[in-house]
């Protein structure tokens, strides 16, 4: 079993940045990919961006250019840095984790954290 603790969250003016992080715990030996997602109200959740064990990185394109995803393998530790935050980037974000077993590969999910950007 694995668990994710998301922190990060908050409020900020438009233009500031936030930077979200997410730890895992439990049987992590295997994680692949890592990424964040978000969901805004009366959205379906969305892929925010993605990182896999290698580094290889996937973005969104709303947010390429004004968001870094950056992993720690040692800390089993997957970031999230927003710059030039718009009102419209106002969500729930949750993190997610890919961990392969010998039978496959199961996605676990963070309880998300709040991001509230205000004009």
């Amino acid at each position: 079993q694995v668990q994710l603790v998301e922190s990060g969250g908050g409020l900020v003016q438009a233009g500031g940045s936030l930077r979200l992080s997410c730890v895992a715990s439990g049987t992590t030996f295997s994680i692949t990919t890592m990424g964040w997602y978000r969901q805004a109200p009366g959205k379906q959740r969305e892929l925010v961006a993605t990182i896999r064990s290698g580094g290889e990185t996937n973005y969104a394109d709303s947010e390429k250019g004004r968001f870094t995803i950056s992993r720690d393998n040692a800390k089993n530790t997957v970031y999230l840095q927003m710059n030039s935050l718009k009102p419209e980037d106002t969500a729930v974000y949750y993190c997610n984790i890919q961990v392969y077993y010998v039978l496959g590969t199961r996605g676990f999910w963070g309880q998300g954290t709040q991001v509230t950007v205000s004009l």
